[in-house]
């Protein structure tokens, strides 16, 4: 793995399948609640607004703390983890892996962005692949910054990701861990998922107030 990616100084780790599950249930909820049709969220603003939660800021932003040119641009790895079956995402745009997303990359006030989506192999359980990927990201001295959405709903997944950065020195790594409801802590900070995903499906908190 280490010879095919070149790492950045921040990386995003997503289970695919599980980020489409959740876009899916709150587009069907919200559609119910507030009697529109909701899009497909928009992968580049939910990119964005994971590496805001996850840390991530403007250059300029940052340039008498870390001393660096606000010329410089940094750079986000976002790896998308997927099933082998799985050939796009379904409430997501763009959405197919091979053709719109892999390899694919774009750049905003954050930043590039370049993304690698990664099938789970036969040979592995996606679980493991996911510990296996998080624990090599967090070994790479480059990485300053790591945002991880694993599905915390089902299995020992959570518990795991607990035990790997248990000795992720917090000094030289911000780790943020996703999930949609807050769960028992560890060494890294929590952010709730469902407010990325919002935001990327276009659901206005304004319009969720006048239905309350």
């Amino acid at each position: 793995m280490n010879s095919k990616i070149n790492w950045s100084e921040n990386v995003i780790i997503a289970d695919a399948n599980y980020i489409d599950r959740v876009a899916f249930n709150l587009i069907v909820n919200f559609e119910r609640m507030l009697g529109r049709r909701i899009p497909p969220a928009d992968m580049a603003r939910w990119i964005d607004c994971i590496a805001l939660d996850g840390g991530v800021r403007e250059k300029k932003k940052q340039k008498q703390e870390e001393d660096v040119s606000s010329e410089q641009t940094q750079s986000t790895l976002v790896i998308l983890i997927h099933s082998k079956e799985t050939t796009a995402m379904e409430n997501f745009q763009p959405a197919n892996f091979k053709e719109e997303l892999d390899g694919k990359a774009f750049k905003d006030h954050l930043g590039e962005f370049a993304i690698s989506a990664l099938p789970i192999e036969d040979t592995v359980h996606g679980d493991e692949f996911l510990l296996d990927i998080l624990g090599t990201v967090c070994a790479q001295p480059t990485v300053k910054r790591v945002m991880v959405i694993p599905n915390a709903e089902e299995g020992t997944l959570y518990n795991d990701i607990r035990e790997t950065l248990r000795h992720v020195d917090d000094d030289n790594k911000r780790v943020t861990v996703f999930t949609m409801e807050p769960m028992a802590g560890g060494n890294y900070r929590q952010e709730i998922l469902g407010y990325s995903l919002m935001n990327a499906l276009g659901i206005r908190a304004e319009e969720i107030e006048k239905r309350g």
